[in-house]
């Protein structure tokens, strides 16, 4: 089990008092990752993925909690960062499993991992920051964040896709973070990507807002149930 959260630090940590709300044998293997933020959603399929495949028959669950009170606190002219926080993020829980030769007769799939990348850009540690201190949890987003992405989106995705040999992004689905208006507007511009293909993730920053490391899997169920309600042959939108 690998459980996330960007709300607070316990001992013992939330992935034990999960494991026995659950009833999850005591032996179960368990990982907590805290303050990831919204990196986390795809740092968890990536370390869920190499744990399933590496250990033969494992399942591994995925869950995440974020719970924005941690961060509330009175608006200061002097602390703006606080306040555009506050406005764009939400709370949100979620749970997935994830496994590797699954049994049909028992297990039904909805997505297959088929290969994971990650990628830093320079010199952006003063990008996106926080710290958990007395007040509660304080961070700071720069203005340049979606200018930032934008610029770097390419290169990203050009180590995630060479590989694959895959090179137009619109034949893809698209589960993208939705860190907010401005940064889905440019990916989207950058890459040429067909309106349609940002539409789930769109739909949840609208109705749900930012949940940080739990907003890919809302996107996630929302694009699987759209794909079965229009009868479609796999849950990304009939694709690949």
């Amino acid at each position: 089990m690998i459980f996330c959260t960007t709300s607070g630090v316990s001992l013992p940590g939330v992935d034990y008092q999960c494991a026995v709300l659950l009833g999850l044998d005591p032996c179960v293997k368990r990982y907590m990752m805290y303050h990831q933020g919204c990196f986390a959603d795809g740092t968890m399929f990536r370390l869920a993925k190499d744990l399933a495949e590496n250990n033969k028959g494992a399942r591994v669950l995925i869950v995440c909690s974020e719970v924005t009170a941690v961060t509330f606190r009175a608006p200061n002219e002097n602390d703006m960062d606080s306040l555009v926080g506050q406005s764009l993020f939400a709370d949100g829980a979620t749970a997935i499993i994830v496994g590797s030769d699954p049994d049909l007769e028992i297990e039904k799939t909805l997505y297959k991992l088929v290969w994971t990348s990650q990628k830093m850009v320079p010199n952006t540690h003063d990008a996106i920051g926080g710290k958990l201190r007395e007040v509660g949890l304080t961070f700071y987003l720069n203005k340049s964040v979606p200018d930032i992405i934008s610029q770097n989106i390419n290169d990203a995705l050009n180590v995630t896709f060479d590989p694959l040999g895959i090179f137009y992004y619109n034949s893809l689905f698209w589960i993208a973070h939705p860190g907010g208006p401005a940064i889905i507007d440019q990916v989207e511009q950058k890459l040429n990507l067909k309106p349609e293909k940002m539409k789930a993730t769109r739909e949840v920053l609208r109705d749900n807002d930012n949940m940080s490391s739990a907003c890919v899997f809302f996107i996630l169920d929302l694009m699987r149930k759209k794909s079965l309600e229009g009868g479609l042959q796999t849950t990304g939108e009939g694709l690949k």
